[in-house]
């Protein structure tokens, strides 16, 4: 099958990139033709190891006509880019006029069989209106949800597309029913497949039987992720050693107030700044505890990397995080009760003094138990992560293609399976 894989910002660095290339990397091990066209800027190239230079069409910013950062699905990436609800009319359509004309060009030199889109948002919208006749399938990591809250204009526009889209891939069932209830998309185009993480890369390896309690989180140095929270819980932990580990950038003021925070704490947090997953996961397999106080997340795949390399799990009770632990009772995982929010991502300032006693309550708690057990339970580890390798998760996604091909009748460009 030709498979043409869209995606709006850089095939890397977020949760939707990775997942970009491990889609790619399991289609090409089942046989499948596979086609990139992502947005760039500054220099990327993405590993020849992927795909060939001849299966890429990259949209590029900062330059030429998008003399602007590209824009992120989220207001604070880990790299320079610009904000969706800040774009100004002109900038609108110079965007959307690129990446049609990139979609444009690839059905002549590539004439895929189908279309996998990441986001339910703009660039999906366009891939409909230039590959009408072919299947096409959507990913949804959440972010493009909170856009559609964020960018009520730009939604209007995209709304309509979404629902002429054949299949959606969603993170979780709670997704799922929020993909309903906001875009109106018919609940059989809907499937839950999860996401997935690579397990010949994150494994247990042997935790520090003596020292500080190794706590780490990876991630965006934002509020939104509930990094200043994190931080702001450890310095008031006394009793017990431990050292923080940051992996991750950011941008603007938030990511410098994170390292003021950190800076704060005197020696006990390392800020490593953004890591290849290779690093990222050696340091995962010598730490014993992982945090994620995020406020808002799809399926929060880093927690799932972190529990297959051994280590325990704090992490607030995201929906998708409480799906994805449900059905297995172990000392591994705790969760944190999620507080209200103000905004989508965002909770009521008068709450925070609490909030931060709370998790601080909950980090001790941790890491006691990380010091008293240093070594992680590998049989809940096992049992909780198998259905999510990427290799499971993509097969599902594979039963979508060969379903919305065959519903559609037929392949583009005259080919067969």
């Amino acid at each position: 099958m030709k498979i043409l894989h869209v995606l709006s910002q850089m095939p890397d660095f977020t949760g939707s990139g990775k997942t970009v290339q491990a889609i790619i990397e399991n289609a090409c091990k089942q046989g499948h033709d596979n086609f990139l066209v992502a947005g760039i800027q500054d220099g990327f190239s993405l590993a020849p190891s992927l795909l060939p230079p001849d299966h890429t069409c990259f949209v590029r910013f900062n330059q030429g006509t998008l003399d602007f950062p590209l824009p992120g699905m989220s207001d604070v990436m880990p790299y320079t880019s610009t904000v969706f609800s800040s774009m100004d009319t002109e900038q609108i359509r110079r965007y959307e006029t690129a990446f049609e004309k990139a979609l444009v060009h690839v059905r002549k030199v590539f004439d895929p069989d189908l279309v996998h889109t990441h986001h339910l948002w703009m660039v999906s919208k366009i891939a409909r209106k230039v590959f009408f006749d072919r299947p096409l399938v959507t990913s949804c990591h959440g972010t493009c949800l909170r856009q559609f809250s964020l960018c009520p204009d730009l939604a209007r526009g995209v709304r309509p597309a979404m629902r002429d889209i054949d299949a959606v891939f969603c993170l979780s069932r709670h997704q799922k029913q929020q993909i309903q209830k906001i875009h109106g998309i018919a609940p059989q185009k809907l499937h839950v497949v999860g996401a997935g993480f690579d397990s010949t890369l994150f494994y247990p390896g042997e935790k520090p039987e003596k020292g500080p309690v190794e706590i780490l989180y990876a991630g965006k140095l934002s509020r939104s992720k509930g990094v200043p929270w994190l931080l702001e819980s450890l310095g008031k932990i006394k009793t017990k050693s431990f050292r923080c580990h940051l992996a991750g950038s950011g941008s603007g003021q938030e990511k410098q107030a994170c390292l003021d925070l950190a800076a704060a704490l005197k020696g006990q947090v390392i800020v490593h700044g953004p890591l290849p997953h290779e690093d990222l996961a050696r340091l995962m397999r010598k730490s014993h505890l992982f945090v994620l106080p995020s406020f808002f997340e799809g399926l929060p795949l880093v927690l799932l990397e972190a529990l297959s390399s051994g280590c325990r799990i704090l992490t607030t009770s995201l929906p998708g995080a409480c799906e994805m632990f449900e059905n297995f009772c172990s000392d591994m995982v705790d969760l944190v009760a999620l507080p209200p929010l103000e905004t989508i991502d965002t909770p009521y300032r008068k709450d925070m003094p609490d909030l931060v006693q709370i998790l601080s309550a909950a980090l001790e708690n941790s890491i006691i138990k990380a010091d008293e057990n240093r070594q992680p339970d590998l049989e809940a580890v096992k049992a909780i992560c198998a259905s999510f390798t990427w290799q499971n998760v993509f097969l599902r996604m594979e039963q979508v293609y060969e379903m919305v091909a065959t519903r559609i009748g037929g392949l583009g460009g005259g080919n067969q399976w």
